[in-house]
């Protein structure tokens, strides 16, 4: 047997168009998913698959709440034995700060095993001095803080007022903070209702935070993901990723799908 007979590694002999991922632990190139209710044996499969490439698994809006605890704790472990931080969705925190319960869900999550939280106000109202104060008690507890910016319904806040809110995020201790899209990647965060960039607003944004590496880009959609990727390397965080997509995902980032292997022709 030859050489090239005996090897079983593509990348052996061929480069990624785009250039090389950053392996894992990475601080850039964050993949975050949207889990909606996979089943144990799913998730095992897809973690099997592809739990290289994946840095955060969201399980959904409130959906932690309707799993039978013995289910979600064994969720939670499997998720966590691939080295891949675990928290339940914004929805689910606002709910919790609507019923003035969030001292009791950051102590249970943090003792089921949940290693991330995140602060949103997509939905409710959340006074800033709020806001403020769960961020800080979440990191004292150990945990890993996601914060979100940006509304579910469409509504648009002035960039700066979002840029304001991300700097003072990041002061009090989060880790990340995510550019809210929805599940859906439309009529949310900076997407128009066809799910493209409210480019005007994109630039702005841009111009004033300097480094976008402090961001997660929720991007549920292919264009969305393509447009980001071209224009941030391979290596630019992104979440809200279905789970059976996050290989091709992959594919997309490093040049291996047509879309944005054409960028380097």
């Amino acid at each position: 047997m030859n050489e090239q007979e005996g090897t079983r590694s593509w990348q052996a002999f061929l480069s990624f168009p785009l250039g090389r991922r950053l392996e894992k632990p990475r601080q850039q190139g964050l993949t975050m998913i949207i889990d909606k209710g996979l089943g144990l044996m799913e998730t095992k499969d897809i973690l099997n698959v592809c739990g290289q490439y994946i840095d955060f698994f969201k399980l959904g809006f409130g959906t932690p709440a309707l799993y039978a605890p013995e289910v979600l704790e064994e969720k939670i472990h499997l998720v966590r034995s691939f080295d891949i931080d675990i928290y339940p969705g914004g929805t689910f925190f606002e709910v919790a700060i609507l019923q003035d319960k969030i001292e009791e869900y950051l102590y249970l999550a943090r003792s089921i095993g949940f290693t991330a939280v995140e602060v949103s106000d997509g939905t409710i109202n959340l006074p800033s001095e709020l806001r403020e104060k769960v961020i800080s008690r979440a990191a004292d507890l150990g945990l890993k803080v996601l914060t979100e910016v940006g509304k579910k319904n469409g509504k648009h806040y002035p960039v700066q007022y979002l840029v304001e809110q991300i700097r003072r995020d990041l002061e009090l201790g989060a880790y990340r903070v995510i550019l809210e899209g929805r599940e859906s990647g439309t009529d949310a965060g900076l997407y128009n209702s066809q799910g493209e960039f409210i480019h005007e607003e994109l630039e702005e944004l841009l111009d004033s935070i300097g480094d976008p590496r402090i961001l997660i880009w929720e991007a549920p959609l292919k264009n969305q993901q393509e447009e980001l990727i071209l224009r941030f390397g391979p290596n630019v965080n992104l979440g809200n990723i279905p789970p059976h997509e996050v290989l091709a995902l992959e594919a997309l980032r490093v040049g291996l799908r047509a879309d944005t292997l054409k960028s380097v022709l």
